[in-house]
């Protein structure tokens, strides 16, 4: 008979939180989108379009900080905070260190806010359908696949088709009272 393999503690959940993106940030920002490893699966943006998005109402851009010293570990943008169908759209989540835990933090940080704070009914996004990994931890999350935009934008070889997920606030409702979200 073979000795028990002790079973490993459950990882605990990565610390993460959500600060508004200052002008200084935004070094940090465009090097993350410009990153070979992130290229495959963003349309970087331009400097004046970050700083369009920590101006203007409708979008909340934010740095995710993480880990012990909650150092800069990633960034993320909502768009639609004013929308008036109270549909929000997470934008894009770059994190600088994948397997970590802080996408997964960010993601349920940046619903809170979308459903508490902003009042969404709809809190959705789209992902490049090659991005397996991101789309994974999205529908892990409880976002829903709403369907596939063919070949909806160029990307390094040719055009790509975005898969797009969606969470209504009577699903996110139902996941916190299943313990599966943030509490008020």
């Amino acid at each position: 008979m073979q000795p028990a393999v002790p079973t490993p503690a459950p990882k605990a959940p990565a610390r993460a939180r959500l600060r508004p993106t200052m002008q200084s940030d935004l070094d940090f920002v465009l090097t993350l989108e410009r990153d070979p490893a992130n290229l495959p699966y963003i349309t970087p943006w331009e400097r004046t379009q970050h700083e369009a998005a920590i101006r203007f109402p409708d979008f909340r851009h934010f740095i995710i900080e993480g880990g012990d010293d909650f150092a800069a570990a990633g960034f993320l943008i909502l768009v639609g905070c004013k929308s008036p169908n109270q549909s929000l759209e997470l934008k894009r989540m770059v994190v600088q260190h994948k397997g970590q835990g802080f996408g997964r933090a960010a993601l349920r940080l940046a619903r809170k806010i979308a459903f508490d704070d902003l009042g969404a009914h709809r809190f959705w996004l789209d992902v490049r359908t090659h991005n397996t990994r991101a789309r994974g931890l999205y529908e892990s999350e409880g976002f829903v696949l709403e369907g596939t935009l063919r070949e909806a934008v160029r990307g390094t070889g040719g055009f790509d088709s975005l898969a797009v997920l969606s969470m209504l606030h009577d699903e996110f409702e139902a996941r916190r009272a299943r313990a599966q979200e943030l509490p008020r």
